[in-house]
């Protein structure tokens, strides 16, 4: 136990808790959290798949799913109903093209009655600073065909206003816009924790740039989570090889500062070498002579 005391120095005692702090780190959080970033993007992906091959349905029948659980993003829909007149509203930190821009939000009743939040599209910032003319949605009753996106939730420190004649907000929040325009709206059920809108589709009545779908890639994410894990593996390996190496380097010191043993008759007897017979230390008579000559006097 002598060899590894060193162990309890103050330098090796923080190492060592700083190697297990992280290695947990790895295995309890940074890991799970790019894996799981990754199955969150996996699954979105199969939805828009699944969305794209299957047949748009009617809009009431994903409104009475309500409480299944069932998840309804991306699922293509079709309504039936108008465009609410003066409900226009911006929302800002948009790009279309790679240029500042504004996405375009209305609201959009039912033949049936629920009021409900479109997402008309995109629409370039004049000069990349201020929105241009917004031309009304068409009047009357309208066929549109959209897909269910899940609200982004409000961003903190980001108040709505009033800017350049237009109601703005810094993101596409069913409870926020039915704050700002004083409207009861009805939010699209999606199966997660927010309620959703309808994102219009090409060539749709009253659609501008249609907001493009996310590209079908999953990303870094378990390469990411992948390498968390071998880097809480590694960690605990490599102090373990530290501490190895200090065994070791302590030994060399240890022997080099050993002096060299001389033989024993028998080690000799064995080996068939001659022990060099070690000279004896000589009397003090031998030294005075030595020091002040034989025979002086």
């Amino acid at each position: 136990m002598r060899r590894l005391a060193f162990l309890l120095r103050p330098s090796w005692l923080i190492l060592a808790v700083l190697v297990a702090a992280f290695a947990y780190l790895c295995f309890t959080v940074l890991a799970p959290w790019q894996l799981g970033k990754n199955t969150a993007t996996s699954h979105r992906n199969q939805l828009i798949a699944d969305s794209v091959r299957a047949d748009p349905v009617d809009v009431t029948t994903v409104l009475s799913d309500t409480g299944n659980g069932a998840h309804t993003e991306w699922r293509r829909v079709t309504a039936t109903g108008g465009y609410v007149p003066d409900s226009t509203v911006l929302v800002r930190l948009r790009h279309l093209d790679g240029a500042p821009g504004y996405a375009v939000l209305a609201t959009f009743r039912l033949a049936d009655g629920p009021l409900l939040l479109v997402d008309r599209g995109l629409v370039s910032a004049v000069d990349g600073t201020r929105p241009p003319q917004i031309p009304a949605p068409p009047a009357g009753t309208q066929r549109i065909e959209a897909r269910v996106r899940m609200s982004e939730g409000v961003t903190p420190g980001k108040e709505p206003s009033v800017q350049d004649g237009y109601r703005q907000v810094y993101s596409i929040d069913t409870t926020q816009e039915s704050t700002v325009l004083q409207q009861s709206l009805t939010p699209v059920p999606t199966g997660g924790e927010r309620g959703g809108y309808l994102q219009l589709g090409e060539n749709q009545p009253g659609a501008f740039t249609p907001t493009p779908l996310p590209q079908l890639d999953a990303g870094p994410y378990l390469s990411y989570g992948l390498q968390w894990l071998a880097f809480g593996i590694m960690a605990p390996l490599g102090l373990g090889y530290f501490v190895y190496a200090e065994i070791r380097e302590r030994r060399k010191e240890k022997a080099s500062a050993e002096p060299p043993r001389s033989p024993s008759p028998t080690e000799s007897a064995r080996s068939g070498s001659i022990p060099t017979p070690t000279p004896a230390a000589p009397t003090t008579e031998a030294r005075l002579a030595d020091r002040y000559g034989r025979g002086r006097g």
